[in-house]
């Protein structure tokens, strides 16, 4: 099974919470005035009977004590990639549905993540929670519509599997309403023909089911028996190439910033030259103890897949930036990708460059051969070890 849908909890809701801790405990509706909508909110104002898209005097009848914020959708947006990119990092085949919710096409990333796509979401899941601030619910299935009923089934911070070969059984008792394009109109006309629950849809034939709703009828006997045929569609190929990691302890000062950023650097670039690319945009990220995320870039005169280059750059753009603030977080990648035949021209004015260059791609054939860790530079020399 390798088809997921990632949904974020209570998205909107969620983000305030995290920014303003205390709003934790408390009821929040993410909504305009009182003569606004809701637009979301969080799980305590659920069970109070709130629910999206109620008008906004209603939900304050059934929730009076609930803390109502205004909409930061720039501030929404913003976490919305920063998570969107984490799920690129896991498989090209990403196809976002909204601002908080995707389907992946996790097929052949076993290899690459050393892990089956259970083990890598639920990691995934982790990494959001610790990074972000934030929780997602997962499904995980053999197809589209199983996985999205599969992220719904344990909200929120669920983690659900459903399998092809239970898909039938698990479907029999559920109400039609769950099948996708079911709703409360069409959820009445097949109440007055009898069919309340799925398993009754597994009884019935396809022609019968056409002849009575048409092509809707189609897809109500496909769906009920787990048969479904669409595949993740992505909207391009990758448009950059980044390695990040989270501080156990905030850190401020150059000397322990550094060495991340060197190791980092590194791991850019052997995933460039894995994926033989290139990129011609150093971005320097940093997230601040407070969640706030700065961050910068340079354009290079030429692309580069050399570790060296990537490292210069982002520590030129660090150095701007290390001013006593704590960071959480710190990443580097490149971005304005090309071909690798085009990477790393020779360096006029830094003949020095040629030289380290000669020196990383010696390095780089030692590490095919012994391991990552066989050769290490001044800047990450017992790094590892100080993680661990």
């Amino acid at each position: 099974m390798t088809l997921a849908h990632i949904d974020c909890d209570a998205f909107y809701a969620s983000i305030e919470k995290r920014d303003n801790p205390e709003l934790a405990d408390k009821p929040v509706i993410i909504g305009g005035g009182k003569r606004g909508v809701v637009s979301t909110a969080c799980y305590i104002a659920r069970i109070h009977g709130v629910r999206s898209a109620m008008p906004m005097f209603k939900a304050l009848e059934a929730c009076p004590q609930a803390v109502v914020v205004k909409p930061n959708m720039e501030k929404y947006v913003r976490v919305g990639r920063e998570i969107r990119t984490m799920m690129l990092e896991l498989t090209p085949l990403v196809q976002p549905l909204s601002i908080d919710e995707a389907f992946l096409d996790l097929n052949g990333t076993e290899r690459l993540h050393h892990d089956p796509p259970a083990r890598t979401l639920a990691r995934f899941a982790r990494r959001v929670e610790r990074e972000v601030g934030i929780t997602v619910s997962v499904g995980l299935s053999y197809c589209k519509f199983l996985a999205k009923v599969a992220s719904d089934l344990q909200k929120p911070r669920g983690f659900s599997v459903i399998g092809q070969a239970e898909a039938v059984d698990f479907l029999k008792e559920r109400p039609v309403t769950l099948i996708w394009g079911v709703g409360k109109a069409f959820a009445a006309t097949l109440e007055r023909d009898g069919i309340r629950t799925i398993g009754q849809l597994q009884t019935m034939e396809e022609a019968d089911l056409m002849r009575r709703y048409g092509s809707m009828g189609q897809r109500l006997y496909r769906l009920s028996r787990g048969q479904d045929e669409r595949v993740v569609e992505t909207d391009g190929e990758a448009k950059s190439v980044s390695s990040e990691t989270t501080f156990n302890d905030d850190l401020s000062r150059p000397e322990e910033l550094v060495p991340h950023l060197r190791h980092l650097s590194e791991q850019v670039a052997l995933r460039l030259r894995k994926s033989e690319l290139a990129g011609q945009t150093v971005v320097l990220k940093l997230k601040t103890a407070d969640f706030k995320l700065r961050t910068r870039n340079r354009r290079l005169e030429s692309p580069t897949r050399l570790a060296d280059r990537i490292f210069r750059v982002g520590l030129q753009l660090l150095e701007k930036e290390t001013d006593g603030t704590k960071y959480r977080l710190i990443g580097i990648g490149v971005s304005d990708l090309a071909a690798p035949d085009l990477a790393d021209p020779p360096d006029l004015v830094d003949p020095l460059a040629t030289r380290r260059a000669a020196a990383e791609e010696a390095i780089n054939k030692l590490r095919d051969k012994f391991g990552k860790t066989s050769v290490e530079t001044g800047y990450t020399f017992g790094q590892r070890r100080r993680d661990q």
